[in-house]
């Protein structure tokens, strides 16, 4: 199984998109500052993935995620969650 996830950094709250065949343990080295591209910008939070049988797959979703029309996907998609981000 592979996954394609979304992650939120607390500190800036930008996005993040990615892909892995370990999701809990990619989660983690996020978050230990452990990835050179979001080192810098750590803790995330985990607010959106989807599992795919097959790498291509998830490399071809991943890729329209990062585009205007998969980031507004996204944010359609988090709507309420990151509603309530901005009340609490």
């Amino acid at each position: 199984m592979y996954y394609v996830y979304v992650l939120r950094s607390e500190g800036d709250g930008q996005f993040y998109v990615g892909y892995t065949a370990d999701l809990k343990r990619r989660f983690e080295l996020h978050n230990e500052g452990r990835v050179p591209s979001t080192k810098h910008r750590t803790p995330f939070e985990l607010v959106y993935y989807e599992a795919s049988h097959n790498k291509e797959d998830a490399l071809h979703r991943e890729k329209y995620l990062k585009t205007t029309y998969g980031k507004r996907y996204i944010r359609n998609r988090i709507k309420h969650h990151l509603e309530e981000g901005v009340d609490s």
